[in-house]
């Protein structure tokens, strides 16, 4: 069993980029968090067309939006 450390990301930077996607870039909060691999394909696609930036809001919002590795991008 693995103790998850908070991510070194800030939530507030995580939450302005996502923000941001709604003007028109979707996806930079997801390669600032290191998912390259998911950010590459919201850029392509819209954020999933808005509803996965909408999703991935809520989550940066309530602290439980994780980086690469799966640790909590907590710190403002």
């Amino acid at each position: 069993m693995s103790i998850l450390q908070a991510s070194d990301k800030s939530r507030s930077m995580a939450l302005i980029l996502c923000i941001i996607g709604f003007i028109g870039v979707a996806g930079i909060h997801r390669f600032y968090a290191g998912k390259v691999g998911t950010g590459i394909l919201f850029l392509l696609t819209g954020g999933l067309f808005g509803l996965g930036t909408i999703y991935d809001l809520i989550k940066i919002a309530t602290n439980t939006f994780t980086d690469a590795l799966g640790n909590p991008i907590t710190r403002d």
